[in-house]
């Protein structure tokens, strides 16, 4: 019998996932799993002169919609919160360009939204 996984295995490895994706399709990856107290960044990545923080959503399947909608607002909320402390804390100027894409795992599907909300 084999036990099963919780959340934050499963988290792990399908970010893992999208972190070799992500690297296939050029992205240099800089970082994962920035912690503050506004919330986590899954992936910090920098391609095409962008300062990319990256949020990765995994569902098995759509029952409760698509992995994407997942991140509303206030989710959203504490993702630019923590790209702005990451900012500070880095001591990377402000007015970097900066993009927050959200990296959908339906299954074994990966879908890259890039640009998928703003400050």
């Amino acid at each position: 019998m084999t036990k099963q996984k919780n959340k934050r295995q499963v988290g792990g490895e399908k970010e893992a996932k999208v972190q070799d994706y992500l690297q296939k399709n050029g992205y240099e990856i800089l970082g994962r799993n920035f912690f503050s107290r506004h919330g986590e960044i899954d992936i910090i990545a920098k391609k095409d002169g962008y300062l990319i923080f990256v949020e990765v959503k995994y569902r098995s399947g759509e029952a409760f919609g698509t992995p994407e909608e997942a991140v509303g607002f206030q989710k959203q909320k504490r993702i630019i919160a923590a790209a702005k402390y990451y900012l500070y804390r880095n001591g990377i100027p402000f007015d970097t360009p900066c993009r927050f894409d959200v990296v959908g795992v339906l299954g074994e599907e990966i879908r890259v939204t890039e640009n998928a909300f703003g400050l």
